[in-house]
């Protein structure tokens, strides 16, 4: 899709200590800090029940803070109602009205701002265009399909010209190949228009794909906050580790520290990783799968395996391996032969191990 470049009012978006409490009993935020830049997508990314839902609403003012302070801009939004802010949201049900054209429902918001009709036509015409649906105005949202509904909902919300555009969860009532094209058009827009982004989903992979940095929370509170690459490679803890992808998580030992330097081993197999803040002791590991290496028995700085199960997975194969510091889940190259019941090494990549907080 190609977005011709406008002018953006993005603004940036920062939570100071914002919490959120249902009575006495349930916190579903817990003192959150985070800033948002202008014209940056950020992903707020969990497990249901994390709270990264409610962080939205707070910031489309549908639902109200505690305690603490969002600003949007430099405007201090804490205690607006959601029509005195700048902000337009994308649901993830489309929400649009099934009685009215395509090109009415683009143009609803624009209408009840008391817009003249030659600059809600034009407007709308153009967020139409911009999501690749023009031509389409006379329709009814039940003669699209589901991607195209979903580029209704984002054409409606872009013509408000919104200084921050918020997406609750759009892409989970699409299939596979729609949730691919539909994200990189979302993604294209967002970048072609320079606009701030707050984007929610519980899919790590449409995480990875979309964001310019992901805020990863749990239990109501911010576990992590990176660049997709700083997540990936360079998780923190186990949960962060287990839920940005897949991740095989094992003890280890801490042999000595020296440069800042820690020489590391996990049963037989010894690497060198930064030792950060981590002291001689025991650690937790964690590695990716496709950063495994299933190796000839008996080969060198690898520990004993046995293959227990094979899955031919198209684009490669996956492999359950025991080990003596468990079972390990393992990606390989399609090409690889290894058989149910074979004895083999296992090694890991130079860059694979990650140390986590105990």
């Amino acid at each position: 899709m190609t977005i011709q470049q406008t002018r953006s009012k993005a603004a940036s978006v920062e939570f100071k200590h914002v919490t959120k409490r249902y009575g006495k009993e349930i916190t579903a935020v817990d003192d959150v800090s985070l800033h948002v830049h202008a014209g940056e997508l950020v992903t707020l990314l969990g497990p249901s029940g994390c709270g990264k839902t409610t962080t939205l609403r707070m910031i489309a003012g549908l639902e109200m803070v505690t305690s603490g302070h969002i600003t949007i801009g430099d405007t201090d939004v804490t205690k607006l109602p959601a029509t005195d802010r700048d902000v337009a949201m994308v649901f993830q049900s489309y929400a649009l009205f099934p009685h009215m054209s395509v090109m009415d429902n683009v143009a609803y918001g624009l209408r009840i701002n008391k817009l003249k009709k030659d600059d809600v036509r034009v407007r709308a015409n153009r967020g139409l265009e911009l999501v690749g649906l023009k031509g389409y105005g006379d329709r009814l949202p039940s003669e699209l399909s589901g991607g195209q509904q979903q580029r209704v909902a984002v054409a409606r919300a872009l013509v408000l010209e919104p200084q921050v555009l918020l997406f609750d969860e759009p892409l989970s009532n699409l299939d596979a190949k729609l949730r691919r094209q539909v994200r990189e058009d979302i993604r294209d827009i967002q970048t072609g228009l320079g606009l701030t982004v707050v984007y929610v989903t519980h899919d790590q992979e449409e995480a990875l794909a979309v964001s310019d940095r992901i805020i990863v929370m749990n239990n109501a509170s911010i576990a992590q906050i990176g660049t997709p690459r700083q997540l990936y490679d360079a998780p923190k803890d186990e949960f962060v580790a287990d839920f940005i992808g897949e991740a095989n998580l094992m003890d280890g030992q801490i042999e000595s520290v020296e440069n800042e330097i820690a020489t590391v081993s996990v049963d037989s197999i010894r690497f060198e990783l930064p030792a950060a803040d981590h002291t001689t002791g025991a650690i937790r590991v964690a590695i990716r799968p496709g950063r495994i290496q299933i190796l000839p028995e008996n080969s060198p700085n690898a520990m004993a395996g046995n293959v227990l199960k094979v899955t031919y997975a198209g684009r490669h194969m996956e492999y359950q391996v025991a080990t003596a510091v468990g079972e390990l889940f393992v990606v390989s190259d399609v090409d690889s032969d290894y058989v149910e019941g074979q004895a083999v090494g296992v090694g890991f990549e130079t860059k694979g191990p990650v140390l986590l907080k105990v």
